[in-house]
This record gives C-alpha cells, sequence and structure tokens, in this order.
C-alpha cells in the first residue's frame, strides 16, 4: 500500500499486537520505540515491522525527530498510537487520497472513537480532530505534550475515525500517566499566560482546529476551571447521555484539570521564590 505507518510505543505489550494487526495489508509499518523494557520489540518484530529506537524526551522534539530522520518508504505517514487501531472504511479513505495525485492538501485531521468501560464514549468523549495523516516533510510540531502541526501547506479533514481504547492498561497507569502529561500541560498554561491572547474571533473560526486551540488557550485563564470542565463534558457536551461510563469518564476529565491548575499555581509561586 502506498502508505507508512509511524506506530509510537513504550512498554506497550498488551496493546502492540492487536495495534500492528489491524494494519494487515500495510508493507511499511514503522515502531519508533521508547527503549521499551518489556515486549513491545519482540512482538512488532514477530509481525514484520521495522523498529526505530530512541530516548524519549518531549512529544514535539520525538515526533519532530521521527519527520527528520526515519526514511519512510511512501511519501504519506498515518501515525497511530500502539491503543489505537486502524479501521476498514479509514484505510479506504486515505488510501484514495494517497493515490489522488491531484490533491494539494499535505496533511489530514482525523478523529477517533474513544472507548472505556466496554463501550464508544460518543458525547463525553467526542471524535475531536487531530493530525494523523501527513507528508512527513511538510509538518512540525510544537508543545511539550498533546503536540499541535505546524504544517507548510493546505490541509483537510478525513470523515472516518479510527479506534482508541485509551483505558486498556488500566486506570492506574491512566493516572500515572497523565500526572506526567498534567505537569508538561501547566508549563505550558504559563507560557500562554506570558503571551499575547489570540482575537475572540478564533473561538467562531470554521476551523475546527482553530477553534480548539482558541479554546485550549481561554481555558488556562478561567476560573473554576475543574468545575467548568465537568459541566461542559457532562452537560454541554451531553455526557449524560454515556450514561455511568460517561459520568465517570467526567469526573476523570475533572481531576486531570485539577492536576494541571495547581500545578500551575506550584510554577507560578517557584518563579516567586516561594515554597511549595
Amino acid at each position: 500500500m502506498s502508505i507508512s505507518i509511524l506506530i509510537l510505543t513504550l512498554n506497550e505489550e498488551p496493546n502492540i499486537g492487536a495495534c500492528i494487526d489491524s494494519l494487515a495489508g500495510f508493507d511499511d509499518i514503522v515502531v519508533f520505540d521508547s527503549l521499551s523494557k518489556d515486549r513491545t520489540k519482540e512482538i512488532a518484530l514477530a509481525r514484520g515491522t521495522r523498529i526505530v529506537e530512541r530516548p524519549f524526551d518531549n512529544w514535539a522534539a520525538h515526533q519532530n525527530w521521527a519527520m527528520d530522520h526515519i526514511d519512510f518508504r511512501h511519501p504519506w505517514v498515518f501515525y497511530l498510537d500502539a491503543d489505537e487501531r486502524m479501521t476498514p472504511a479509514l484505510r479506504a479513505e486515505i488510501l484514495a487520497i494517497a493515490n489522488d495525485s491531484s490533491r494539494t492538501e499535505v496533511a489530514y485531521y482525523c478523529g477517533r472513537m474513544n472507548f472505556f468501560m466496554g463501550k464508544w464514549i460518543r458525547h463525553a468523549m467526542p471524535p475531536g480532530m487531530i493530525m494523523r495523516f501527513f507528508r512527513p516533510r511538510s509538518i512540525r510540531f510544537e508543545r511539550l505534550v498533546n503536540p499541535v502541526p505546524v504544517l507548510s501547506g493546505p490541509h483537510g479533514y478525513l470523515k472516518n475515525y479510527f479506534e482508541h481504547y485509551n483505558f486498556s492498561k488500566g486506570l492506574t497507569e491512566w493516572f500515572d500517566k497523565h500526572n506526567k502529561y498534567s505537569l508538561f500541560e501547566a508549563m505550558e498554561g504559563m507560557k500562554l499566560r506570558g503571551q499575547q491572547r489570540a482575537g475572540i474571533g478564533a473561538l467562531f473560526s470554521r476551523d475546527s482546529f482553530a477553534r480548539r486551540r482558541a479554546m485550549k488557550e481561554l481555558s488556562f485563564r478561567l476560573p473554576f476551571r475543574t468545575l467548568l470542565k465537568f459541566c461542559y463534558l457532562y452537560f454541554v457536551q451531553r455526557g449524560f447521555l454515556d450514561g455511568h461510563a460517561g459520568f465517570t469518564y467526567c469526573r476523570l476529565q475533572a481531576i486531570y484539570e485539577y492536576m494541571i491548575v495547581v500545578k500551575m499555581r506550584e510554577l507560578a509561586r517557584a518563579e516567586k521564590g516561594l515554597p511549595s
């Protein structure tokens, strides 16, 4: 197939096999591993993938290194995490794009079906749009976590979704991971506080990515962020329609938001020379 696949891994023994199995037919699958200590590489090699290794530092630097140093066999790359799965409809859509030489876009945003407690969380955890399909030479990434793409050309949006099993390693792993993410988000929030604010018009942009970025920036400046995050997901996004799983997920996201808030306060105190 005329598309290369990039999978980022770190100790993904429970997930990597199913991820690669969902990619049957792709002839260039690259597992970009951050020095896993489990059987991640063994499982991937047994399924015929290539392995590239590099210690992880932060998301933007790691992904930019991949764009600069991995020799992909095809001009288009689709990026997946190990807890994600390709779907037949999405496969057909990206292949059609890759084989259409008249396309001017250099990248495409894609949504995902997020699963929790055995069900698709349609409302509390909507598909969103994240950058996953691109020409490597036309993209760079910024931010320490949840990286933001910078493109050298026009972009589009895919109609179909991939599957995401964000809680596949259990809640303990989720809390461990988001404890680290919250520090990176707090650091990014402190940066934004010192920058010029985006115009209010960005919140109403026709481009969904521009709207999302503007909302992210605004969120760092709002009071009562933890409560607002829960209310937004549960009532505005109608997370209550997702049942008990949706309620639990909204509470988890509120906890994550609070972790960011208190870490930003800690960073602010440190800047003033005050104790934690």
